[in-house]
């Protein structure tokens, strides 16, 4: 039987020392040019006793920011202050890839260069709201703005854009990278056949054409990166972010496990249990996970690794998943907000901590973000934070 704390081996090229993962979370500590800091670095490193970390979502050019103060990697300073967390993350022991996003539609002309409205699939506004500079000027979560349909040239560049963004993260000492396919951000509003109205090669008539994006930017990020050091997060049935109902997405979840697989794709990290609606400091999370049967119809069509997160609050929890036989990795993120130490917690059976969700996107320094301690045995005041 595989042990949560078993070695693996990603795509026969990194070696992972558990089979915990620390999920991608943005935290909205970037400074300003959003340029990753010093706080974030030691951020990272806390947390290197994973198996493996994927960073927060990073921003691939400007136009795909949709949340204020969130890292980017397309400057030259952005590429510096990712190059600390990559050097502090290592010198951990630590194992690290950058995932990467383009928001779409969810996103203000605040944040847009120039002011310019945000790029869609289509030209539908998401009923849901994004991390910005409000009427007033402070920051919260204000109604996401009217799209502009990207046009089809567009597409190609944006192509371009994430083998860049690849070549700047292997050039900042990242171990790879994860393209962000989920929660109802580009790929996946491309992906939704009802929402991707287009006509055009990637048009939502077929699951051919409505992951077409995907599939060139996966072949784009493999050449770049080479075998084992590229993944794609999924949210199959998702409706986070106002995602519609997608009737076909049983049809498109199996099509994109077949052909990552034979892109040479390591891993699809999916979102196992059903993200609920609303932003996630008010967002109620329930127990709803993708259905066992399709996941080991997943199994079979795609020969990389799987990892599963979402709902995992210990390690009971994660080593049934594992038992299935259907999974590979578990990926925790709330739960490694407040427990820096988790893979430590979770092999000696240690309480966690839960993080009070108002911290969660604050701006006061290190407060609930690097402040939390190490689990400290009775008597022993020798652990440090």
């Amino acid at each position: 039987m595989i042990d949560l704390f078993d070695s693996f081996m990603l795509g026969g090229s990194v070696q992972l020392k558990n089979r915990i993962v620390m999920a991608p979370m943005t935290r909205t500590r970037a400074s300003e040019g959003d340029v990753p800091n010093d706080l974030m670095a030691a951020y990272y490193a806390q947390r290197a006793s994973g198996g493996l970390l994927v960073t927060e979502a990073t921003d691939v050019a400007p136009s795909s920011n949709g949340y204020a103060l969130t890292p980017g990697i397309y400057t030259e300073a952005q590429r510096a202050g990712w190059r600390k967390v990559a050097e502090q993350v290592h010198r951990a022991a630590g194992t690290i890839f950058l995932q990467l996003w383009h928001v779409g539609r969810m996103a203000h002309p605040s944040l847009m260069p120039d002011g310019q409205a945000p790029l869609g699939v289509s030209d539908e506004r998401a009923e849901a709201t994004v991390f910005a500079h409000g009427p007033d000027g402070r920051l919260g979560h204000v109604p996401a703005g009217a799209p502009r349909a990207l046009h089809t040239h567009e597409i190609a560049e944006l192509v371009t854009t994430f083998a860049q963004a690849c070549a700047h993260a292997r050039d900042a000492g990242f171990d790879g990278v994860e393209i962000h396919g989920a929660n109802g951000y580009l790929f996946d509003q491309f992906m939704n056949s009802v929402l991707n109205t287009r006509t055009d090669r990637y048009g939502g008539g077929s699951a051919a054409n409505r992951t077409r994006f995907l599939m060139e930017v996966a072949e784009a990020a493999v050449r770049e990166l080479g075998p084992g050091r590229v993944g794609v997060r999924l949210s199959p049935f998702g409706t986070f972010n106002a995602m519609p109902t997608d009737p076909l997405a049983v049809e498109t979840l199996i099509h994109v496990a077949e052909q990552l697989g034979r892109r040479g794709v390591a891993y699809l990290h999916l979102v196992y249990e059903l993200m609920p609606e609303g932003n996630m400091e008010t967002a109620e999370f329930k127990a709803s996970h993708i259905d066992h049967a399709l996941l080991a119809e997943v199994r079979t069509k795609f020969k990389g690794a799987i990892i599963w997160c979402g709902g995992f609050n210990g390690r009971d929890s994660a080593q049934r998943a594992l038992d299935t036989g259907l999974v590979d990795l578990i990926a925790f993120g709330r739960p490694y907000i407040a427990n820096p130490d988790l893979a430590e917690r979770l092999r000696h059976g240690w309480p966690l901590v839960e993080a009070d969700p108002s911290t969660y996107y604050t701006r006061r320094g290190e407060a609930g973000y690097t402040d939390f301690p190490v689990y400290s045995t009775p008597g022993d005041d020798t652990r440090a934070a």
